[in-house]
């Protein structure tokens, strides 16, 4: 752990504000980030004060009146390089979203891949920002529609993945001609610190220092105060359903944008004709990866009757082969959840399953003799429908399995909670996944066939709908909420019509 944060320029006590150069640590409140591996305490983090806030927003806001002018090219040129920096720093950036976070390393590497993946569109997108032309219907005119930058961009980011989130918006927020200002999780600071690091040296390079700032809080203070601030043109927030409705809320006041990534209550549904291989190697990665604590964690499976037996029987065996430990080590398949407030939601829910009616098939319980008191066994829970658990999204790795007679009865399952991120069907009948892609099929923002519901990729537009808040980030047109649209009308002719025929003196 230390060789990491060395290599990454973490030191024990570290300064959490970042305005093109780093604040002098002081002797002000601070911050402490533990490692959910073991507990041990990885450094300090001084939190940023009302002074750094305003410091913060003046050097983003100076940088944006130079960077919005910079051409759209040039700017992809700059994150070209950012790509190339992280990539250099892929093995030490993925080993701290380990240590901090406690994903297994391939996806804590996987995450840091995934920064690079949207640099490198990013890049490609830089040239293609593009508007359309329409007709007029007066004589010797021109018309088009052109997008331009917006300003300051708020990034607020959760713990779960405490790099990807972040350069989803930051790459295309950056080649539109944005500038970014970052607050991260108080329980990944690390993360969001070294990160900063690495892409602030290119942007200074290229005199944009302020181009990334960094503030960072105990609490949810800081996030608030940049939804209430109208030097944010647009707020980008990602995390519970509860904390997107204040964000939404508060920026709405001021009718700003804001761009919401927040719960999931995935459903995978498999259907008697399914490949129940391919549905077991899924359904694992989707509900067990990540200690469940992705926004598109597998976190009910609805299963057809004929087949329902069958299916439990393979996940119960596939549950006990699941190695549980550090997950630094190439062994181990999944980690420990990141703080004690995660478990204690675990447990919760656990004591929940009997008073509904459910029953636990496997785990429910903590690991005996593990590292940390965050280790948890991934939980396996034969459910009924009308299970108020089934409505709610527990950040914990907890499958509810439950059993239907028909694809309607499943389609109706699945859609029957608040939240709309991901969804799945396992058949091999063209017409019933068809009947689920369809407008009367699954309401999420994602609908996949034969394969889960977790591990998008950033060349579609990743968001839900719902009380997932509807917000698209990555791929497709999703740089849009990144610009601002303008509509132009230019007359070359002598004469002065007027739209729709009025005639006026």
């Amino acid at each position: 752990m230390e060789q990491t944060l060395k290599k990454l320029g973490i030191e024990p006590l570290n300064a959490g504000t970042f305005d093109g150069s780093w604040s002098k640590v002081s002797s002000g409140t601070q911050i402490s980030t533990s490692s959910p591996i073991n507990g041990a305490e990885l450094a300090k983090i001084a939190t940023s004060t009302d002074e750094d806030y305003e410091r913060v927003i003046a050097a983003a806001s100076d940088c944006f009146k130079q960077w919005r002018t910079y051409p759209a090219p040039k700017r992809g040129d700059v994150v070209r390089e950012i790509g190339d920096a992280l990539r250099d720093n892929k093995q030490a950036l993925g080993e701290l979203v380990t240590i901090e976070m406690g994903k297994i390393l391939p996806e804590g590497l996987g995450e840091v891949q995934e920064a690079i993946d949207i640099a490198d569109f990013a890049v490609g997108l830089s040239r293609q920002l593009y508007g359309n032309t329409m007709h007029s219907e007066r004589a010797q005119h021109r018309m088009y529609e052109q997008w331009h930058p917006l300003g300051n961009v708020g990034v607020i980011t959760a713990f779960n993945f405490p790099v990807a989130v972040w350069a989803w918006n930051a790459m295309i927020a950056a080649v539109c001609g944005d500038t970014v200002v970052w607050k991260p999780s108080e329980v990944t600071p690390l993360c969001a610190i070294a990160v900063t690091k690495i892409v602030g040296e290119v942007a200074k390079h290229h005199g944009f220092p302020a181009l990334f700032t960094l503030l960072t809080g105990d609490g949810p203070a800081i996030g608030q105060r940049m939804a209430a601030d109208r030097r944010f043109p647009l707020i980008s927030a990602t995390g519970s359903c509860r904390m997107g409705r204040s964000v939404g809320e508060t920026v709405a006041k001021r009718l700003g944008r804001s761009l919401l990534e927040l719960g999931g209550n995935n459903a995978v549904i498999v259907l008697d004709d399914a490949d129940l291989e391919l549905v077991v190697r899924a359904v694992l990665f989707g509900a067990v990866g990540t200690a469940g604590q992705r926004c598109t964690t597998t976190r009910r499976l609805i299963v057809h009757n004929t087949v329902l037996d069958k299916v439990t029987k393979r996940l119960v065996e596939a549950y006990k082969q699941v190695p549980i430990g550090n997950p630094l080590e190439s062994s181990t398949l999944m980690g420990p959840l990141v703080n004690e407030q995660a478990v204690k939601a675990y447990q919760q829910a656990v004591a929940r399953v009997a008073a509904e009616g459910g029953e636990i098939l496997y785990g429910g319980r903590l690991v005996e003799g593990a590292a940390s008191s965050l280790y948890v066994m991934p939980t396996l829970v034969k459910a009924n429908a009308g299970m108020d658990l089934l409505k709610e999204e527990t950040f914990a790795p907890i499958l509810y399995i439950v059993g239907v007679d028909s694809i309607e009865e499943a389609i109706a399952v699945q859609n029957g909670v608040d939240q709309g991120l991901s969804s799945a069907i396992f058949t091999s009948d063209l017409r019933k996944a068809e009947r689920f892609l369809s407008h009367a099929g699954s309401d999420c923002g994602i609908a996949n066939v034969n394969i889960g519901t977790s591990g998008a990729e950033i060349g579609g537009a990743f968001g839900g709908e719902k009380d997932t808040g509807g917000g698209r980030e990555a791929g497709s047109d999703s740089w849009k909420a990144y610009m601002r649209r303008q509509t132009n009308t230019v007359n070359w002719g002598s004469d002065l019509p007027l739209a729709q025929g009025i005639k006026f003196g």
